[in-house]
């Protein structure tokens, strides 16, 4: 995480993006911070407050930096299929499916949802979003362009006119269902409906980055800015960068750029779970994944828990007999656990878990276990 700076900070390059609802986070003093090209709220009130507003109640998030995608047209899942290692041919409309887009290589080029809609009502036509990482959107938005057969497809970037307003926590929905015209209590995890909020067309789906039952909403700005408003005044904690890194590490959710990148594949990256061999066809970097699968990976992203208080950081070097064997992607002292915890790349063999580990804090080489992940699991979560 980068360091925090105060609002209009001169030190914040002025080229930044920043999210419609940019003003509104400064109303609220929220610390301004360089994030992904983007200008964002690290902190509002205080990261662990924040927290554990999402662990026990209900926090807000201004997402609205992440990429944005539509497709619509004819066999939209058949053609999306080969740039990723899914079956997405499972998925009806209105579900969802969290993948990754592979290089030749095999390995990660960028992690993304992928949502099947209803049919256009009037056309007929077939229709999906997807949502990709902020510093990944441009490249993503040409590799998908230049694999994808975009024959009888219309593929669109919505980034830039849409507001994505995360609310997440066992209290969401609650907050939420006043807002919305449909029951929101049938949605399942990783289910999405288009529905009106406030009035207006949005599209909720229950998924989210914190571990925790919530809610993406995407909408148009000005009822973005609405919601934003109406979740601030029904007592909905503003949460920032910060809060949404701590609850993402405990439920041990990959950060791309950080834990996973185009050096690892999905299988050493603990992403078996969205790897299909068996149910789908051909798909860029299968042949990878296929030898990776019958001999074995060689590096792994492994979850560490510190003996003692000492926070593991991104970078620093993990050591056995004295020699560096991998390093720290990233790391926290967990508000939920009162605990040091870290996601570390490893080789597969010092991966077991109870594995016992050093990792380097400034000079000093300070023990830790290989655990399994996640750290922490919400019973909150919907099935």
């Amino acid at each position: 995480m980068a360091n925090s700076t105060e609002p209009n900070n001169p030190e914040i390059p002025s080229q930044l993006a920043r999210s419609p609802l940019y003003e509104l986070s400064l109303q609220l003093k929220g610390r301004m911070v360089p994030f992904a090209g983007w200008e964002m709220a690290v902190q509002y009130a205080g990261i662990s407050s924040e927290h554990q507003a999402v662990r026990q109640q209900a926090g807000m998030f201004d997402i609205s930096h992440m990429g944005k995608f539509c497709l619509r047209g004819k066999q939209v899942i058949e053609k999306f299929q080969p740039l990723v290692p899914s079956d997405l041919s499972r998925l009806q409309p209105g579900q969802a499916q969290y993948t990754v887009l592979l290089n030749d290589k095999g390995c990660i080029l960028d992690d993304i949802i992928f949502y099947s809609q209803e049919p256009d009502a009037i056309t007929g036509e077939e229709r999906a979003a997807i949502i990709v990482n902020a510093a990944t959107r441009i490249a993503d938005k040409a590799w998908i362009a230049a694999h994808l057969d975009l024959s009888e497809l219309t593929f669109t970037d919505i980034s830039e006119n849409q507001v994505l307003i995360a609310i997440q926590g066992p209290e969401a929905v609650n907050y939420l269902q006043p807002f919305v015209e449909d029951n929101l209590a049938p949605i399942k995890a990783f289910g999405h409906l288009e529905t009106k909020l406030l009035g207006q067309p949005s599209f909720i789906a229950r998924t989210g980055y914190t571990g925790e039952d919530g809610f993406e909403i995407m909408m148009d700005i000005e009822t973005g800015k609405q919601v934003w408003q109406k979740f601030l005044n029904a007592g909905v904690v503003p949460c920032g960068l910060g809060a949404r890194d701590t609850l993402r590490l405990e439920a041990a959710m990959a950060l791309y750029g950080q834990d996973i990148d185009d050096k690892i594949t999905p299988l050493e990256a603990g992403l078996g779970w969205v790897v299909h061999l068996d149910s789908k066809g051909d798909f860029i970097g299968r042949e990878v994944l296929e030898q990776q699968k019958a001999t074995g990976v060689s590096q792994r992203l492994i979850g560490l828990e510190m003996q003692g208080r000492h926070i593991a950081r991104h970078g620093y070097p993990i050591i056995v007999a004295g020699e560096k064997v991998g390093e720290v992607t990233s790391g926290t002292l967990s508000p939920t656990l009162n605990r040091a915890v870290a996601l570390a790349v490893v080789p597969a063999k010092l991966g077991k878990i109870g594995q016992q580990l050093e990792v380097e804090i400034r000079g000093k080489n300070y023990p830790a276990t290989v655990v399994k992940k996640p750290f922490y699991r919400s019973p909150n979560r919907p099935n």
